[in-house]
């Protein structure tokens, strides 16, 4: 039997692992050698063990197998942190962090030149080199060369914050050093803290543990929630980017509700978006079956929901036994690319666009607090709660540093969020459509974020009647839904953006006008016209100018 075989059969419990050997009986384990060979002289102190490592079958990614083969042959390097636990949980790592004795910023340059990609210095202190590749969707993959934290590297690996982040694999014989046991940590789907003070070290983490449970489906050891507690008022000796960075990337991943639950019963909601708590236990009146604060968390569930079941291209309709999502299916399901492409068009390269609608979400309500008002018939009313919340949302997002465009985006999500809930109450009430002209406004002060809004206004029906929302309230939804998609994406030359026919000189030319609000009014109402089919060409336009110029009002 050779001895990959003996490694794959005999010892397989002990994959990773690297283990101590007496007359071919592994009689010690550990996560690196030393271990190993400490656990073994702890029980036969007088026989001298062999120290193996026992092998992990690994799919290494085309990438890394390119690094591999380029590296200098004398050079002692490690992968480490999470593309290490990716690598053990075939999952894609996005990016690969390395570490080395010394180096760093020469060897990324080398790495660079092989691979023929852009280099920087990413920190002069800590000796680290950045090579930036972009792939074939061109995004952009980083790969981090940096000298250890320590005089080690079992020093560096301590120093780290997760235990499943702390392993390093040697590139040169695929051994994996893991010290605090994080591969057993892995195979029990648990986040460990590396050491009782790796939070305070760095509170960014904190928020980083709750990501990783809700992206990996681990759980995070008791221990660990305590220190994260304890060190939960820290968060503001973080770079505002950094925590930023990690709220959206929380957003744009699985159970972003979950995540904000648990950043609020963490306390740290308190210390990062205090305005966010103001909605708990605000009550509203039906048909909300919710609170505020749980209606919003519960839109988020169901805006997860809307988006990796039936808007997911590969979804089957044939295989759902929810009725709702059926429905969505049938009524919408048409628009399965074009949903992919909308939200493949990020507004900012670091930060995807589903966790800016998600963030939008969770923003929608942020005023009803403020705007709470109770009628004579004790109907609890939210005047302007769109319009002022639109402008707290504006004021966390500039808070976070968000690019100028993001801003805009929620801005507009956020003060046209009850639009779409009129249009649906007046079709199921009244038996009357979104016209022409309707759909045009809404888009003319939405644009691409009507598609946003589409999705958001699905999410907070469900999340606001629950089980209550009845068949017929959650078809007039997608038939609003379908009309405005439709329009948006099948017919916006006609509906959505009509060419212009006549632009504000030839107005003033034509009618002897002079600049002012006039003019812009009246073109505003030619292009209304145009979308609802009243006007076709240049003639029809000017002799609409001339009507309501011969009203004369001076005003539209």
């Amino acid at each position: 039997m050779t001895t990959e075989e003996t490694n794959t059969t005999t010892y397989s419990p002990y994959s990773g692992r690297w283990v101590a050997l007496v007359r071919g009986r592994v009689v010690a384990q550990g996560g690196t050698p030393e271990q190993a060979l400490l656990a073994s002289q702890a029980s036969r102190y007088k026989e001298r063990p062999e120290i193996r490592f026992m092998s992990v079958p690994f799919n290494f990614p085309p990438l890394l197998k390119k690094i591999i083969d380029v590296l200098p042959p004398d050079v002692e390097v490690y992968l480490v942190g999470g593309a290490v636990r990716d690598l053990l949980t075939n999952r894609l790592s996005p990016d690969f962090d390395f570490a080395l004795p010394s180096s760093g910023i020469s060897l990324a340059r080398i790495i660079a030149n092989a691979l023929k990609a852009d280099f920087m210095v990413l920190d002069d202190e800590r000796d680290t080199g950045r090579v930036i590749i972009s792939n074939e969707n061109e995004n952009l993959l980083y790969l981090d060369f940096a000298t250890y934290r320590g005089a080690t590297l079992e020093e560096d690996l301590r120093d780290r914050d997760f235990t499943i982040n702390a392993m390093a694999l040697n590139l040169r014989d695929t051994t994996i050093i893991d010290p605090l046991n994080g591969g057993s940590d892995i195979r029990a789907k648990v986040i460990r803290a590396c050491s009782p003070d790796a939070l305070l070290h760095d509170p960014v983490r904190i928020l980083r543990a709750v990501r990783q449970a809700a992206a990996f489906g681990f759980t995070i050891d008791k221990n660990t929630r305590e220190l994260m507690k304890q060190a939960a008022g820290t968060i503001g000796n973080v770079s505002v980017e950094r925590l930023r960075d990690e709220v959206f990337k929380m957003l744009g991943g699985p159970k972003a509700s979950a995540s904000v639950r648990a950043l609020e019963m963490l306390g740290v909601l308190q210390h990062l978006t205090p305005e966010l708590l103001k909605m708990k236990g605000v009550s509203q009146s039906p048909p909300h079956i919710h609170d505020v604060w749980t209606h919003t968390l519960t839109v988020l569930d169901q805006l997860d929901y809307l988006l990796t079941t039936s808007l997911r291209l590969d979804f089957d309709p044939e295989k759902t036994s929810d009725m709702f999502m059926g429905l969505v299916s049938l009524k919408i399901g048409r628009y399965r690319e074009q949903f992919a492409k909308h939200f493949a068009a990020a507004l900012n390269p670091n930060r995807s666009h589903r966790s800016l609608l998600f963030f939008a979400a969770l923003y929608h309500d942020i005023c009803k607090p403020d705007t709470k008002t109770i009628d004579e018939n004790g109907r609890i009313r939210f005047f302007d709660h769109d319009v002022k919340g639109a402008d707290v949302t504006v004021e966390r997002a500039r808070s976070f540093n968000l690019s100028n465009d993001e801003v805009e985006r929620l801005h507009k999500i956020v003060t046209h969020h009850m639009r779409i809930h009129f249009f649906a109450d007046r079709l199921e009430k009244e038996k009357q459509p979104p016209s022409r002209k309707a759909v045009y406004r809404f888009f003319r002060d939405s644009g691409a974020a009507g598609v946003d809004l589409v999705l958001l206004a699905l999410a907070d029906v469900r999340g606001t009647k629950g089980n209550d929302l009845s068949q017929d309230t959650w078809t007039a939804y997608l038939d609003v839904a379908r009309i405005l998609l439709e329009n948006y994406w099948e017919h916006p030359e006609e509906v959505v953006n009509p060419p212009r026919l006549l632009n504000g000189n030839d107005l003033m030319q034509e009618l002897d006008l002079k600049p002012g609000r006039f003019v812009g009014q009246l073109l505003e109402a030619i292009r209304e016209n145009q979308a609802a089919g009243k006007i076709i060409d240049r003639e029809q336009a000017l002799a609409f100018a001339r009507e309501e110029l011969a009203k004369g009002t001076g005003e539209l």
